[in-house]
């Protein structure tokens, strides 16, 4: 049976995969082939190939592809016995152990575009000649099946879109996004490091990274009390018997890093913060009267990305995730989501982000939990997303086996889209925890148990932070505000007396004393990406006033200090209400 969950885009993608695929195999006949799905940037290959492709090959094999796009070859679906595979694929290794996990009573179809034979399930577009846009990217290297113990293969990256134009507009923000990148930035402005002495994926916060991380801090801890919401602290470790119960050690033992023998009991870093929460919802007995509970907690967690998947804050081994639990009886489910809702988008426009999409994932086939519990979410959940007037999308069967979800997707300033904060009921943890609460009736019952982040995790947050504003954070974020800068050491008194009001005021300000020219000191603070600097000269001193340069608008005239203080703070007032 042919694969009919495809997009048009996808079936391109695909198509283009092939066509690659195809032209590899002119370019390198004893290449060894594993699988070449579409993503949602482009597609790739993941191939065995003894000669290491670089960059400088990329021309060479666009043009051969071109070649089998203008060749025209259809593609052609066809349905083979399992014996007749083993033929096809004798040469082909990786893609006969792939055969092997088709099921028995499953069909094994080929798709073939000139002498290029791939199986394949399919979707493809009707013939090469329809693929009229395309580029290679880059090349990685790729574990087989993701397994460290597999031969490394190289994975070969491009895109493919219907037309020029888009491909044009895909390469300038492809461009764009090189400047934006957040580990780029992180070394041009001292924000973080990460050092493989301390260990891959474990971040290192630099003076500034941590100022602004303290700045993100505090607004969420005050918009969190404000909502109703109480901060909770947790360990970092926990017996083997809590992950036990929690089901981790059974489902997700891969991702947690290995026990550590304490007192002749096995213990575990934390992956998650959730069975911590549990375990302070059981500490007493509970009444409807209590009900909702809203705790939160900036908690770090430790999980074993794979090394080749590590990727600066986006993929690492140690972070803070944002976390709260919501419990609450079924009667408040609807309002607590409605709530939830409103308290993302609302932190999601002070932080700059005003495009807002929700992506709604109901039950799948298999899946624990009441039916008609299942049912309440999901109409929770929707209500929620149609009561703030959020646009969103149904993912039919998406869900998680313990509960359904929302996840909301923002925009950055170049229009791509990122994963941010999740809103996911639990009916699994409540059952293996045996959670309950005295209701009204005077009865046990089980609460409703969400699981809600906002950011996601602090560090994936502050990435995506850093490449939306390319380092060049709003006047309240900023490490630091104002830069002073005196024209001569004859002006540095007034100047650092200056800095002493400004910081009185809670305005985050260093004065520029090194020796230097005034241009080049304000070049600096310009590449630093510093809101405000402020000179320092004879005239300053004589009218007792600054003159203002904005990083962005150039040179602002003077000012009093006070005027100037309370110009800050008012656009502070402004963003932070």
């Amino acid at each position: 049976m042919k694969n009919s969950e495809m997009s048009e885009l996808d079936e391109l993608r695909h198509s283009t995969a092939h066509v690659m695929a195809a032209a590899i195999c002119r370019i390198y006949p004893n290449v060894k082939l594993d699988i070449g799905p579409p993503t949602s940037e482009g597609f790739y290959y993941d191939m065995d190939l003894e000669t290491r492709i670089t960059p400088d090959d990329f021309e060479k094999i666009e043009n051969v592809m071109q070649e089998i796009i203008n060749e025209d070859h259809p593609f052609e679906y066809i349905e083979v016995t399992r014996d007749e595979a083993i033929k096809i694929l004798s040469e082909q290794p990786y893609k006969i152990e792939r055969l092997s996990d088709i099921p028995e009573d499953e069909i094994i179809s080929f798709y073939k575009c000139g002498e290029f034979n791939d199986l394949c399930k399919g979707t493809h577009v009707e013939s090469t000649g329809k693929i009229k846009s395309f580029k290679i990217s880059h090349v990685s290297g790729s574990y087989y099946r993701g397994k460290e113990t597999n031969p490394m293969l190289q994975r070969l990256y491009g895109t493919a879109f219907f037309n020029p134009k888009d491909m044009r507009q895909y390469l300038k923000q492809i461009e764009e996004a090189k400047k934006r990148d957040h580990r780029k930035l992180a070394n041009e402005l001292d924000l973080f490091s990460i050092s493989e002495t301390v260990g891959p994926g474990l971040v290192n916060w630099h003076p500034k990274g941590s100022r602004i991380r303290s700045i993100i801090e505090d607004f969420w801890k005050k918009e969190h009390f404000r909502n109703g919401y109480e901060l909770l602290y947790t360990p970092h470790v926990g017996k083997s018997a809590l992950w036990e119960t929690s089901g981790h050690l059974d489902f997700y033992r891969e991702g947690m890093y290995a026990a550590m023998d304490v007192d002749g009991q096995e213990y575990f870093t934390k992956p998650m913060n959730c069975p911590f929460h549990i375990e302070i919802y059981k500490s007493g007995l509970r009444s409807y009267r209590e009900l909702p509970l809203r705790w939160a907690e900036l908690g770090t967690v430790y999980r074993y990305e794979k090394a080749g998947t590590l990727h600066g804050l986006f993929r690492v081994r140690g972070f803070t995730q944002d976390d709260a639990h919501i419990f609450c009886t079924t009667e408040q489910i609807e309002n607590e989501i409605i709530e939830v809702i409103r308290f993302c988008n609302f932190i999601w426009k002070t932080f700059g982000f005003t495009e807002v999409k929700a992506y709604l994932s109901t039950r799948p086939e298999k899946a624990v939990g009441d039916e008609e519990r299942w049912n309440q979410a999901i109409n929770s959940l929707e209500k929620a997303i149609m009561a703030e007037e959020l646009p969103y999308e149904i993912d039919e069967g998406g869900g998680a086996f313990y509960g359904p979800k929302i996840d909301l997707k923002i925009k950055d300033a170049i229009g791509r889209e990122w994963q941010t904060s999740t809103i996911q009921f639990d009916f699994n943890l409540p059952e293996r925890f045996d959670l309950k609460y005295i209701g009204e009736d005077g009865k046990s019952h089980q609460p409703y148990m969400v699981h809600r982040a906002l950011f996601g995790s602090l560090e994936r947050f502050f990435g995506i932070l850093t490449e939306h504003y390319a380092g060049g954070f709003p006047v309240w974020l900023s490490p630091e505000q104002v830069r002073i800068i005196p024209v001569t050491d004859d002006h540095k008194e007034y100047a650092l007396n200056v800095e002493r009001q400004l910081k009185s005021n809670d305005i985050r300000t260093k004065t520029d004393i090194k020796p230097g020219k005034l241009n080049g000191k304000i070049k600096n603070a310009q590449l630093e990406k510093i809101p405000y600097m402020i000179t320092i000269g004879e005239k300053e001193i004589e009218e007792k006033n600054i003159s203002i340069r904005d990083r962005l608008q150039g040179n602002q005239g003077t000012s009093t200090i006070d005027d100037f203080i309370q110009k800050i703070k008012k656009y502070e007032n402004e963003v932070i209400k």
